[in-house]
């Protein structure tokens, strides 16, 4: 495994390859734990008290912060946390950080980023396509995938315009630890052969009161995590009036005009507000994610 991004956020910053296997073999015993009582179900899922207050959960991503973290000299940290968090099998991004055209009047040594994790459409062309309900809506209002359903068919695959769902042609390469567990719908582990998979928003971690992992990692702090029912939105920094950010700076959503009624704004820009690189930072280091599951397995063997 490569060494690790020298600029990390400060909970990873003096982590080496010993503490991140003890960290990654305990978030495997904690997602043993919270799979111990079996699968979710999407059927379950939808009986909800209806005294209770659902969240309408939706990300913002301000495209004025991003930078792609070339001006950081590692790869996008959004992605990197999310494959580290999620124990994402090795090769797929769940989150992908794609460079981008931007207008004729953006300066013209400008480089846009578009980071794209699943939109978590609303009108969902996969939930409205899958024959078995593997796809589904969760009751506040994310898309998830039951795994334990899926039969691998991939129209949700053909279906989404977004090319945001990846399918496990082999045996997914994850940590033993977390084959061994039961699997959990909402964390989508373990991962099997045959499957798709994606972007969840991280709802488990949602539900505790948590952040997403993109949002907690993103050093440009670009990331916004907000709930429509409360009107509350967070970068884990600063907490702001949802709608007000929304308005207020024009956001818009990928490809709205097909319908798909997606739960991810995007503020517009070009990185302008990310500190300027210098000239060997300024390369986008996609290509050095890290994936780091078969060296975790031999270590731990």
């Amino acid at each position: 495994m490569p060494g690790l991004p020298k600029a990390l956020a400060p909970s990873l910053a003096p982590m080496g390859r010993r503490t991140l296997f003890q960290q990654m073999a305990r978030a495997a015993a904690a997602t043993a734990v919270v799979g111990a009582a079996g699968p979710a179900q999407p059927a379950a899922a939808t009986e909800v008290d209806p005294g209770s207050r659902l969240r309408r959960w939706v990300m913002v991503v301000d495209l004025r912060r991003c930078d792609g973290c070339a001006g950081l000299g590692v790869p996008p940290q959004c992605s990197q946390y999310c494959n580290w968090g999620r124990f994402v099998p090795e090769g797929q991004q769940w989150l992908e950080v794609y460079q981008r055209g931007l207008a004729p009047d953006a300066p013209s040594d400008a480089v846009g980023y578009l980071p794209a994790p699943c939109m978590q459409c609303q009108n969902a062309p996969c939930v409205n396509v899958c024959p078995v309900g593997a796809t589904f809506h969760a009751p506040e209002g994310t898309v998830l995938i039951d795994q334990s359903r899926c039969i691998g068919c991939r129209l949700c695959m053909a279906a989404c315009p977004y090319d945001r769902r990846f399918f496990n042609w082999g045996e997914p390469v994850q940590p033993a630890q977390v084959k061994e567990t039961t699997y959990n719908v909402l964390t989508q582990t373990p991962a099997f052969r045959g499957t798709v998979m994606k972007c969840d928003f991280c709802t488990d971690r949602a539900a505790a009161g948590g952040l997403p992992y993109c949002v907690e990692a993103c050093p440009r702090e670009a990331y916004w995590f907000g709930d429509l029912e409360t009107d509350v939105a967070t970068n884990g920094k600063d907490v702001v009036k949802l709608s007000k950010l929304l308005e207020e700076n024009e956001a818009f959503r990928y490809k709205e005009e097909l319908g798909t009624r997606p739960r991810v704004y995007y503020i517009n820009g070009h990185g302008e507000e990310a500190p300027r690189a210098t000239a060997h930072e300024s390369a986008f280091l996609k290509d050095r994610l890290e994936w780091p599951w078969r060296e975790i397995n031999e270590a731990s063997a």
